[in-house]
């Protein structure tokens, strides 16, 4: 704590007069009651109340004290500090193909990724996080963001559907990569999570790789689906959807030379709880630390004293009043 006008507190001075005067007027103050003689009370105790009559004198001391302190105002000062933390760039690439609807995933592929994105995002304070969705097509869902409001509020809403059916890797990692390849952190890094092999697009997953190779940005692979058979959506001529068991084929072959290539690792998820493991892993991966620099600026900081200086002098009022009133 600092003090804006620290040169008020010669006003405490003014404690000198006040004791003097107080000390003079109770050696020179007149009875109200005059009675011949005062020998009857010379040998009975002195009353705690009349050591309480000059506890009331304190009391407003210390109200003109907290007085003075107010005046002299004060405050909170500006300052830096300097922190160690943890920060990367992130984009998560997530394929929302109509296979992902595939239920051996609880409740299924999609909604297992979802809320494990969204826990992986919520736990990354210090990160400039940005989300691509990918089918038949990508784009870029969310921007490079720290707000993780928005972001875990729209993985919240993502939905097979939204764009062309399909599994576009290379188109999903190249929008990533145009995504985050300006970024500031010295850490970039793409999570991609598939559950298929590239069928559509514009850019083959290799060259998409290779271009992230050349910016220096990691790629990690996850491919999504259980080994052997798994319950797929289907929908007959009424539109009517059901589940058909059929096996799992998974490009794995091209995930684990994409992660090779840049520097990254895949994984294969089988489970729920295995994919959340994979983003743990990946958690611990990514991290980066950096110096990060705070401000904080001055702002007065006088309501402690002036609510200590209500409180006295309310205590003093509330005394006098009652338990110390003097009669005249």
């Amino acid at each position: 704590m600092q003090l804006a006008h620290p040169h008020y507190l010669w006003l405490f001075m003014v404690y000198v007069p006040l004791i003097a005067w107080y000390i003079w007027k109770r050696r020179n103050a007149h009875p109200a009651l005059e009675i011949s003689t005062v020998s009857p009370f010379a040998g009975l105790p002195r009353s705690i109340k009349e050591y309480g009559l000059h506890g009331l004198f304190v009391l407003r001391l210390l109200t003109i004290g907290c007085l003075i302190i107010i005046l002299a105002r004060p405050q909170t000062h500006d300052n830096w500090r300097t922190s160690n933390t943890q920060g990367t760039d992130i984009v998560l690439s997530l394929d929302i193909s109509s296979s992902m609807l595939a239920r051996d995933f609880k409740p299924d592929r999609l909604g297992a990724a979802k809320e494990v994105a969204t826990q992986f995002v919520s736990g990354r304070e210090s990160d400039n996080i940005g989300l691509v969705i990918f089918a038949g097509e990508s784009f870029t869902a969310v921007p490079m963001t720290l707000d993780r409001p928005t972001l875990t509020n729209y993985i919240a809403s993502i939905e097979t559907g939204m764009i062309e059916d399909g599994t576009a890797i290379g188109d999903g990692l190249a929008t990533a990569i145009n995504r985050i390849k300006d970024g500031k952190a010295k850490s970039k890094s793409i999570i991609l999570l598939t559950d298929g092999s590239n069928n559509t697009g514009v850019v083959a997953p290799l060259t998409a790789a290779e271009i992230a190779a050349k910016y220096g940005i990691k790629v990690y692979t996850i491919g999504i689906g259980k080994n052997g058979m798994a319950p797929y959506p289907t929908q007959d001529i009424f539109g009517k959807i059901s589940y058909v068991n059929q096996p799992v084929v998974i490009d794995e072959g091209t995930l684990k030379q994409i992660a090779s290539v840049t520097g990254g690792k895949y994984f294969r998820a089988t489970g729920n709880n295995v994919l959340k493991e994979i983003f743990q892993e990946i958690d611990q991966l990514e991290k980066t630390s950096m110096d990060v620099r705070h401000f904080s600026h001055t702002e007065d900081n006088y309501t402690l004293w002036a609510a200590l200086a209500l409180g006295l002098f309310s205590l003093e009022i509330i005394l006098r009043r009652t338990w110390l009133r003097t009669i005249p």
